[in-house]
């Protein structure tokens, strides 16, 4: 079997793989050989998605719809199941912007529970109905996404939580799944799409680091980030079997660089006996904690 078919006869979901990441990770799932469930938002979307890999000789099948509706992601993997025989492959890639300026100080309860669905509740959905169906069979592979934006990096408020809360639901998963046989990781892409695009986007970026919120190296590299095809190559090693010891880690891939996020360690700052010893004061605190570290100034 050559490199272009190790998916041969397996199906895979693509949740937001009308545009962006998720078509070129929908597009490179194909070609090795999978078929695929292509999902988006957009109907047209993704019939013009769907409709350029089948014209390629590629199995897709589009279903437009938000899988944050528990519909929707039952259907996705009703869908998968029923055209290809089994779902072995999960794949999220939808996202949506932080509306411009947003912070905790001017966002709208809407507006937060609006990002937290594109970005949790899709994965929770379809995480949920498929995890079931892998593990009946021992394998399975699902890739989530997040974003270095977990970390505050880039300020806003939805996105970020929503991403981290991503990463952590599936760090949770790979250790209650690894048993099952089957696999979950992140990647934190960096790519050029149309979240990471156009005017505004590039005033967003540049006020960061004029904020010194963004260094100067993360600031040039969200503004000249790659395509969508250099980290789809990231998400399809993680689908196939060349990955199968490699669960719950957190991968970042950006064009010609490929890092991984090391599990933190707890840096201990000072330990008494409790049995033997009151609370800690607040000068005792201040000598251990002392002020909060400033960032680099913006250069």
């Amino acid at each position: 079997m050559g490199d272009r078919e190790i998916l041969a006869g397996r199906g895979a979901v693509v949740v937001g793989g009308s545009s962006g990441i998720g078509f070129a990770v929908a597009a490179a799932l194909a070609r090795d050989g999978a078929g695929v469930v292509l999902n988006g938002r957009n109907e047209a979307a993704v019939e013009r998605a769907a409709s350029a890999l089948r014209m390629s000789g590629h199995r897709v099948v589009g279903i437009a719809g938000s899988a944050a509706d528990e519909a929707v992601a039952e259907k996705l993997v009703a869908t998968c199941v029923s055209a290809y025989g089994a779902i072995d492959v999960l794949v999220n890639c939808a996202g949506a912007p932080e509306p411009a300026g947003s912070s905790i100080l001017t966002v709208k309860p809407w507006e937060w529970r609006a990002l937290l669905d594109s970005h949790l509740t899709t994965v929770f959905n379809t995480c949920r109905v498929a995890a079931p169906r892998m593990v009946e069979r021992g394998r399975g592979s699902i890739v989530n996404t997040s974003s270095f934006a977990y970390l505050g990096d880039y300020g806003g408020t939805g996105y970020a939580a929503g991403k981290g809360a991503v990463t952590s639901l599936t760090l949770a998963m790979a250790a209650e799944l690894r048993e099952h046989g089957v696999r979950a990781n992140i990647v934190c892409p960096g790519a050029k799409t149309r979240l990471s695009s156009g005017l505004d986007y590039e005033a967003r970026i540049l006020d960061l680091y004029r904020r010194g919120i963004l260094d100067k190296v993360t600031m040039t590299g969200a503004l000249d980030a790659p395509p969508a095809e250099y980290v789809a190559q990231l998400y399809r090693y993680l689908a196939g079997d060349r990955s199968a010891a490699v669960t719950g880690q957190v991968f970042i891939g950006a064009g010609g660089f490929v890092g991984r996020f090391n599990r933190p360690k707890t840096a201990i700052l000072g330990y008494r006996d409790h049995a033997d010893a009151g609370p800690w004061s607040q000068p005792e605190l201040h000598a251990m904690i002392g002020e909060p570290a400033s960032r680099p100034a913006a250069s």
